[in-house]
């Protein structure tokens, strides 16, 4: 009887190494398998992101210096009474605000965060950020311009002239970040 269990335990056991074996190796293809998509996939996503951020660069270059040229009107008529916000708006050919493009990093974040480098990820959220500050501090701006458009107070263009200055900063310490994150 201890002989037939033995025999059956030691079968049982030259059963089993082959299947635990094939279940490792499966295992273990399965994860390479994931590695290697989760690496493209990544690769694929962080040439959108870079696209995107060489666009917002882009968009960034060219509203700074029709933001500039709309604060220099803004000092110009800031003590003429004659001119209103509105007015100096519309001298200075309207109100730009840089397009900051983040929806491949959006995507990205919110479904495989784990699979980016801690430096990406600091980096790319600090760009995310900026962006949410410029959000808010253009729809403040929206609301001064909305409330205040025919106001011609000196003091009223001075604190538009501030904010729009604020937005300008706003997006240099954007570009700058893009442009650090680029270069790596």
């Amino acid at each position: 009887m201890k002989q037939k269990i033995k025999r059956y335990i030691i079968q049982f056991i030259k059963e089993m190494i082959p299947v635990v074996i094939g279940i490792l190796i499966a295992l273990s293809i399965d994860n390479w398998n994931q590695s290697r998509k989760d690496k493209k996939y990544s690769e694929e996503i962080f040439a959108l992101i870079n696209s995107e951020l060489n666009e917002t660069l882009e968009s960034i270059k060219e509203t700074t210096p029709k933001q500039k040229a709309l604060v220099d009107t803004l000092e110009v008529y800031a003590s003429n009474k004659d001119v209103s916000i509105l007015q100096s708006v519309l001298k200075a050919k309207g109100i730009y605000i840089a397009t900051v493009k983040m929806n491949a990093w959006n995507a990205f974040s919110n479904s495989k965060i784990e699979l980016v480098d801690y430096k990406k990820l600091t980096a790319l959220s600090n760009i995310e950020e900026q962006k949410q500050l410029l959000k808010l501090k253009s729809e403040t701006l929206m609301n001064l311009i909305l409330t205040n458009s025919s106001d011609n107070n000196e003091n009223q263009k001075n604190v538009f002239k501030m904010m729009l200055m604020d937005i300008i900063q706003t997006q240099k310490t954007m570009q700058r970040d893009i442009e650090a994150y680029l270069k790596k």
